[in-house]
Parts: C-alpha cells; structure tokens; sequence
C-alpha cells in the first residue's frame, strides 16, 4: 500500500517579505518563516528597532535582512518589488479607535491609507512580481475577527478590515491560475506592547473575555503556526480564504 505523505512545511530557498516586521504579529511571523528554512526580508519604517530584530534573527542563525519602508507610500511599495518575494506576509496595519459619530477624517484616511490601500497594492505589485516571472506564491494578510464582526468603538478599523477580507476573495478568483494563493489571518485580540492598554481596561478586557470562547487571549505564537501553514505547500489548496485564530469569537 501506498501512503499518502505529509505535505512539506520547509521554506529552504524561498524569498519571503514581511511588512510590520518590526515587532509583534509581524516579527512573530518573520521567525516562523525563517525557522523554516526562508530568507527573510523585514520591512517596517522604524529602521532602529527593525536593524535590532533583524540582528537578533541573524544571531539565531537565520537569513534576515531589513527594509526601511511606509506601506502608505505608494512607490514604496512598487520598489520593494523589483524582484519577485515567494511568500508575502502583510503585517502592517492601523488602527484608530472611536464612536463611529467621532470619527475624524484624518484619521479615516490615515486608517484606510494603510489598511486597505497599502494592502491592496502590496498584493498587486507582488502577484505583478511574481507573474513576470512565472511563478506561484502565497501572498498572507494579518486581518482580524472584525473583519468579520463588529466591534465597540471599532466602525473604522472594522470597516478597514472588512475591506481587506472583501478584497482577498477577487484576488484569489484573478490570480488562481497562476498559481498565485492569497488569504488572510483573522485573530483575536492579542497580547502585544500595542494592545496592553485595552487589556488593562476592566471594562474592555471583561468584554474580550466574555467573546472569547477559549480562556485566554491570544499570544503571537498562537499566529506564528498559521503563517507558516498558508506559507507552504502543506496549504496549496487554500487561497481566497480567512483562518480564523480567534479563540472560538466568531463560533456564534
């Protein structure tokens, strides 16, 4: 009898750019790749703390470089592409919390400029990439659970997100027969130096944890494992598609 094997979840030889690198979810998922055997390209605008990530990647003994770089900048982005990325994890995002009644127009546009703009041509300027080369990828955005609920306070980043959920279906149906996949990462509220002072909000941290079904909130390394999975050929056949790492949020 024949058995079937697992797919391989090994990155040795690809290319791999993640925006938002710097820290958190996007630095998580820079050492998820390069575990795996990928050369890794960090990319962020805070340049000083960015050289100090990708040191620290270099010193464990991965391949790590740095890319000073603002998502909202739109020729950014077209030159990050000068060479075609195998895998690309979009981690850069924005958020600017308000009743909807408040909400500024600076800061919709400053929310949506990132968000979903910067988003939307990262991911066309990659599939450009790697179409001229004839080649597939896997193109993965950091979205959220309010990309597919609503939120206190959250009309704006909720907007954003949905937009970017919306966005990876038309993506995935244009870019399939080039064997190009795009999907997203949809978590829950996670522990990080940027989302501590929610949790140390009673109110909003009793609100967290009566959504979650599980009983915690989620840590960057509960992203770092879906990352590599949408990353490799153990999930060729996913594309066009939202992975939920919401801790049962989104179950009712």
């Amino acid at each position: 009898m024949s058995l079937p094997r697992t797919p391989s979840f090994d990155l040795s030889g690809k290319r791999a750019l993640v925006t938002g690198a710097s820290s958190g979810i996007g630095l998580g998922c820079a050492v998820a790749l390069a575990e795996a055997g990928a050369h890794v390209t960090l990319a962020a605008r805070r340049a000083d703390v960015l050289a100090d990530a990708v040191t620290a990647m270099r010193d464990a003994g991965w391949q790590a470089e740095p890319l000073t770089f603002d998502q909202s900048d739109m020729s950014a982005v077209e030159a990050a592409f000068a060479q075609p990325f195998d895998v690309v994890l979009n981690s850069a995002g924005m958020a600017r919390h308000s009743a909807a009644v408040d909400t500024a127009a600076a800061d919709f546009d400053a929310v949506m400029d990132v968000n979903v703009k910067g988003a939307y041509f990262l991911s066309a300027h990659a599939a450009l990439a790697l179409m001229a080369a004839g080649k597939p990828g896997s193109i993965i955005h950091i979205s959220s659970q309010m990309g597919h609920v609503g939120g206190v306070d959250r009309a704006l980043y909720c907007a954003s997100k949905h937009a970017v959920e919306g966005m990876v279906k038309a993506m995935a149906v244009e870019w399939g027969k080039a064997g190009i996949r795009i999907n997203t990462i949809c978590p829950t509220f996670v522990r990080t130096a940027l989302t501590q002072p929610t949790f140390d909000n009673p109110e909003r941290y009793a609100w967290i944890m009566d959504k979650i079904k599980l009983p915690r909130v989620a840590e960057v390394e509960d992203i770092m494992g879906a990352a590599l999975f949408l990353a490799s050929d153990a999930s060729a056949m996913v594309t066009g598609t939202a992975m939920m790492v919401d801790g049962g949020w989104t179950a009712d």
